[in-house]
């Protein structure tokens, strides 16, 4: 037995533990002792964002899953934690595009090859970094399994999955209102813009013997639709489809009558001229009414030739310009200075999204599949309500019934350069109709509709969604048929409450339609880190907590424990330096009680700590404190093992805690020191002070709530545990040292 030294240093320890786990094998499941006989447990990494640094978001659901895993690991499963890293289209190209404006150089004036070698020889570096500080966290998944989001055998499997769907008549190309950023030149999913209200002027111009009330002049140019409820008594003399000649910003229009359900009567005067091209409300009542759609604005925001001498004009330029010819003509009744309304943003820049109707690629949600199964959103609603799949916590339950209820076709494509490509080519003889097209994993040699031309593909790729939303099926199907045999469905997808419906949801449809399956068992979401004011982390505020930074001053344990300590699933975690330095002082705790422990034991003691699973059997009982000390580790060791099977993470770090340091530490240690010492008198321990039986059984005893403690905490805190549990063990042959590890010791029973 090697004496632990004075005092723990996490710096001296992690790296070197990491290493003997690494180099037992044991992160592959496959490895593990009677791996055959043990029963399948998987978890598949939500993959980090491989263009940055770790943050404290990625520190809680590394620490949430290695937990989960660690814990059915000695509970005797077949546990395979899968990594990966995720390639985050968007996020990247936007990240690198920051590094090029330092730089002084734009993509716009990089060939797409060139700027996606750059990216790509980017990503690489960061996601190298990006793993080694998943390591650094204590991640016990297996690297000889880690994936890419643009690994060659994932593509694949998403341009079949493509296929297959465009099969089946669920993903169509179409043209529809789309999130535009004139910034970043790309069509954006919801999740990837956000709403800051403003104040702005509200104007009132005349339309015929109409009010409308606008916040954008700018777009008014080709207005030719005045629409209306049809229950609304005010404009009840007019009919659909009644026509009006009318005096407009650029001359005479013929307007024609609309009467539609989506109109807010409330709202302005409760009439209102649409433009379908640039507003998602009106490009809807366009398509139910089949009305035209005519372009105001270009997709760098400026206005075009419609709008006369306005042309090429920015809007913020143009926009007082406009108000000023409207009032000129007579047209301006009013203005009303205190708008205020929601203003959709680019989330990465800021820019004011410009709604933009562009040809793209569309999954249909809602549509029956052709072998007579329900429609994608029907599936995965089923499988909730089913209890299939089980969403904790269960408050979000109706949060994922009412997204899915709203549901909408999914715009699948994204105009970037980095990112999958779609497989889709089209020929390039201007006869031959855009409508006509190839799906292919690789280019075709000859154009199967003109018989000659080369192809040009698809410009657009994949939106990261797309991808990552086969991720559970796609990383085990690309290990090869006896993985996915063996390890599909999951048991558990871990991850952010803020993303159940952008991503989870979609892991759902695509699990059940691809697989016939469900991808997990049970969704658990995890809160925001928040800052100790429970203030969101923000560089700006300078209140983000590097993760990597807290690991070099108080260790991974003491970070790891902090994070799950007192936050229950799904409730946002306020994370202070205090609670980790806390958390600190309780891993220092641990160290002095094993040893003090370690220095109390007789040599025949030691010497019966060696064997590799289960070390030392329960001692019996001599004296009442024995009892309660060993009736309270019972308690604990149930009170854990029922809160982590009901994913109940604070409550069972807290039941440990408190048993090691309040019952075992204050209480049982401190009166067990007068025995071991050989002292006379009496004290909680009995009444003969000088019996060396007492003695070696109130060692035994120590031992042996000490190493289920270390069992306990193992899944919380790895790190020290393991060093403390390598320390009490006898030195043996290298070979069968990797035998002998804390992480798959059996769990206590």
């Amino acid at each position: 037995m090697k004496e632990l030294p004075k005092a723990y240093n996490p710096a001296e320890v992690e790296q070197k533990i990491y290493k003997l786990w690494e180099e037992s094998g044991y992160f592959n499941p496959d490895n593990l002792p009677d791996a055959e006989k043990r029963e399948p447990y998987t978890i598949i990494m939500p993959p980090p964002n491989a263009n940055g640094q770790l943050h404290v978001g990625h520190a809680l659901f590394v620490t949430i899953e290695d937990i989960f895993t660690r814990y059915q690991r000695m509970n005797g499963k077949r546990a395979l934690w899968l990594p990966g890293t995720d390639h985050a289209g968007f996020e990247t190209q936007v990240v690198y595009e920051k590094k090029l404006e330092k730089e002084g150089r734009s993509r716009f004036k990089m060939t797409r090859e060139k700027f996606y070698k750059e990216v790509w020889d980017f990503v690489q570096d960061h996601k190298a970094a990006t793993e080694n500080g998943l390591r650094r966290l204590g991640a016990s998944c297996d690297w000889s399994r880690n994936t890419f989001t643009l690994d060659p055998r994932i593509i694949k499997i998403v341009y079949e999955t493509f296929a297959q769907m465009h099969k089946d008549g669920l993903v169509y190309r179409g043209e529809r209102i789309s999130n535009w950023c004139p910034k970043h030149q790309t069509s954006l999913s919801d999740l990837e813009t956000r709403y800051e209200e403003r104040q702005e002027p509200l104007y009132y111009l005349k339309y015929g013997p109409f009010t409308i009330a606008t916040a954008r002049p700018e777009t008014k140019f080709g207005d030719k639709y005045v629409v209306m409820h049809p229950a609304d008594e005010r404009y009840k003399p007019y009919n659909h489809g009644d026509k009006i000649d009318l005096e407009w910003i650029n001359g005479p229009v013929m307007a024609t009558i609309i009467k539609d359900e989506a109109i807010d009567r409330e709202f302005g005067t409760g009439v209102m001229t649409i433009t379908p091209w640039h507003d998602a409300t009106d490009f809807e009542i366009a398509q139910r009414h089949n009305l035209d759609k005519e372009q105001i604005i270009d997709k760098y925001g400026k206005l075009l030739p419609m709008a006369g001498e306005f042309a090429g004009m920015k809007i913020k330029e143009a926009r007082p310009l406009i108000v000023t010819k409207l009032k000129n003509k007579g047209l301006l009744e009013k203005i009303d200075d205190h708008y205020k309304h929601n203003v959709q943003l680019c989330y990465k820049c800021n820019t004011v999204i410009e709604p933009q109707i562009i040809p793209q690629w569309f999954v249909a949600m809602t549509k029956p599949l052709p072998d007579g199964r329900p429609s994608l959103r029907d599936m995965a609603v089923e499988a909730v309500t089913s209890g299939g799949i089980k969403i904790i916590p269960e408050r979000f339950h109706g949060v994922y019934m009412h997204w899915m209820e709203n549901l909408r076709d999914w715009a699948i494509s994204r105009q970037i350069a980095w990112g999958i490509p779609i497989p889709v080519y089209y020929c390039k003889q201007e006869s031959i109709s855009n409508d006509q097209f190839s799906i292919s994993n690789e280019k075709p040699e000859k154009c199967p509709f003109c018989g000659q031309c080369d192809m040009e593909q698809d410009p657009d790729t994949f939106d990261t969604w797309f991808s990552s939303g086969q991720w559970p099926y796609a990383t085990l199907m690309a290990q090869g048929e006896k993985d996915f045999k063996t390890y599909y469905p999951t048991q558990v997808m871990e991850t952010g409450w803020d993303i159940l419906f952008f991503w989870v949801a979609r892991m759902v449809m695509f699990g059940i339609y691809k697989t016939g399956n469900r991808p997990f068992e049970t969704i658990f979401l995890h809160g925001i880190v928040r800052d100790k004011d429970r203030q969101k982390m923000s560089k700006s505020k300078g209140n983000v907590i590097d993760p990597l930074g807290v690991i070099d001053t108080y260790g991974t344990d003491a970070l790891r424990f902090a994070l799950v300590f007192s936050t229950s699933a799904g409730t946002d975690i306020p994370l202070a330096e205090d609670k980790i330095k806390g958390m600190k002082h309780f891993a220092n705790k641990l160290w002095n009680i094993a040893r003090f422990i370690q220095m109390n034991l007789d040599a025949e003691r030691g010497q019966t700590s060696k064997s590799s699973r289960g070390l030392t059997p329960r001692p019996e009982a001599k004296t009442d404190a024995d009892k309660e000390i060993l009736l309270k580790l019972e308690t604990t060791i149930k009170e854990v093992s029922d809160d982590l099977e009901n994913f109940k993470l604070h409550e069972a770090a807290q039941s440990i805690y408190h048993f090691a340091w309040h019952e075992f530490a204050d209480v049982y240690i401190e009166a067990s020191k007068k025995q071991l010492s050989n002292s006379s008198g009496s004290d909680l321990l009995g009444d003969s002070r000088s019996d060396p039986k007492l003695r070696q059984n109130s060692q035994a005893i120590l031992l042996y709530c000490l190493l289920n403690i270390l069992k306990l905490l193992h899944p919380f805190m790895p790190f020290v545990t393991e060093e403390i549990y390598q320390n009490l063990r006898q030195p043996q042959a290298s070979k069968s040292k990797l035998q002998n590890l804390l992480m798959i010791e059996d769990w206590p029973k």
